[in-house]
């Protein structure tokens, strides 16, 4: 719409600038008496209507994986990149693996939602330490959940190490502070929501007092996307590296790969059973695509059924 005022001595000399200017079509819209005469102000509508073009139509979702990668799970879009070639080199191309880092160099900090063997996966490091003849300090911070600290202390009276509970950034900087020279460094955590900023708050300040390394521990039969989420939330905090559970149990590993591709994480070892002494499996391309190969294969009737 196009406004505009006139000013003039009369009524009838304002009307007529106004009809001049913007001809019959013009809308009268006030009028009102100034220093010096009558003020007018007018509009003259558009004489094109106004086209508002629809929506750009949203793209089309990605369709869903087939065969294997299906079978998984697996997002869309990296079962696309997933989806040429071999898959031992595909997975290798598109995801990262590598060992754990040592934790000599730094303490190694397990951290993850609550119930993803963060325990289990620390008591299997230590033990693996004793057998190569090390001794490695063990620290829990697991001050929340009803006896965290006796089930890990329960793992390192078996192995013969000494067990520190220190639930806070204090007590957690005061146990680093009696280890040995190049002693290896195992800290336990609490179960933590990363979307939660108190907790993850907390959760970075004892990674941070410790100067520890942060590993994500996170079960492998999430939900795909769930799995990214916390992935990314986790890698935001500073963790770099993965170690998925329960790839002896989980029939569908689309979580492991969503979550080392959204951190990205990388991928190092893999829990496989509940034995601390031989728990753990390093994870590589080949070992990999040979458990997502042999997944389906495994029966889907339950053995009462079968039987």
């Amino acid at each position: 719409m196009r406004l505009k005022v006139y000013r003039a001595p009369r009524m009838a000399d304002a009307m007529a600038l106004l009809r001049e200017e913007l001809g019959p079509e013009a809308v009268i819209l006030g009028s009102r008496r100034v220093a010096g005469g009558v003020e007018v102000t007018a509009a003259l509508e558009p004489e094109e209507p106004l086209l508002i073009p629809p929506a750009a139509a949203a793209a089309p979702p990605a369709p869903a994986a087939t065969g294997v990668l299906g079978f998984h799970n697996v997002p869309p879009p990296l079962a696309t990149a997933l989806g040429g070639g071999r898959m031992e080199d595909a997975l290798g191309a598109a995801l990262g693996f590598g060992p754990l880092p040592e934790a000599r160099d730094r303490p190694l900090m397990f951290v993850g939602p609550p119930g993803a063997g963060k325990t289990l996966t620390c008591a299997k490091i230590a033990a693996r330490c004793v057998l190569r003849g090390g001794a490695p300090a063990v620290v829990t911070t697991d001050g929340q959940r009803a006896g965290a600290a006796a089930q890990l202390a329960a793992f390192t009276g078996v192995l013969g190490l000494t067990l520190a509970v220190a639930p806070s950034a204090a007590t957690l900087g005061k146990a680093l502070a009696r280890r040995a020279s190049g002693q290896p460094v195992l800290v336990d955590t609490a179960g933590c929501d990363p979307f939660d900023p108190p907790q993850a708050i907390a959760l970075r300040s004892l990674a941070t007092i410790a100067g520890a390394e942060m590993v994500v521990v996170l079960p492998a039969g999430l939900d795909a996307a769930e799995a990214a989420d916390l992935a990314r939330a986790f890698a935001a905090l500073g963790a770099r590296h993965l170690v998925p559970t329960r790839l002896d149990s989980a029939r569908r590993l689309g979580a492991v790969l969503a979550a080392a591709q959204a951190g990205p994480l990388i991928l190092t070892e893999a829990g496989i059973g509940p034995e601390v002494m031989d728990g753990l499996e390093p994870l590589t391309p080949a070992r990999l695509a040979a458990r997502l190969a042999a997944a389906p294969r495994r029966g889907t009737t339950p053995p009462q059924e079968a039987a």
